[in-house]
């Protein structure tokens, strides 16, 4: 008997996989735990529309993150910083959560801080160039200038 699961099922297969098992184990045991329903018409029908919409979403996200990460194309985010070390220094770091915040009051652009990867900390005056990953395969690059008062 073809059912769909409706749930994961340790041994058989995760929700909305359609396996073949036997009759018995069907009615028995699938069925009345509501961990599976028969494969008919319908019901495979609504497992194609929700993978259909499942792709679409995908889809939509990888070319928000294109569109995000064209715009992020040569931007150069100023951060203001207190004077207060020597050398060309300042007390504490410029984190992902200022360069976040930055950037969307710049430029409009709302970032997660938790995508943009800092490869240093940043603790001194000058240009960075820094990553944001907005998408698996899809990364986005900026220059952030940290200047002092």
């Amino acid at each position: 008997m073809k059912v769909v699961l409706l749930q994961d099922v340790k041994g058989q297969g995760k929700k909305d996989q359609i396996i073949d098992v036997s009759d018995g184990y069907a009615r028995n045991f699938l069925l009345p735990k509501k961990l599976a329903a028969v494969a008919d018409a319908q019901v495979l029908n609504d497992i194609k529309n929700k993978e259909a919409a499942k792709q679409r979403k995908i889809e939509l996200e990888k070319q928000a993150a294109r569109d995000t990460a064209e715009k992020m194309q040569g931007i150069l985010v100023k951060i203001k910083v207190q004077q207060s070390g020597t050398d060309g220094k300042f007390k504490g770091s410029v984190t992902s959560k200022d360069i976040a915040e930055a950037l969307n009051k710049q430029f409009g652009i709302e970032v997660d801080k938790r995508k943009i990867v800092l490869n240093e900390q940043i603790k001194a005056y000058g240009t960075y160039s820094v990553e944001v990953k907005l998408y698996p395969e899809i990364t986005g690059k900026m220059s952030v200038l940290v200047y002092g008062e």
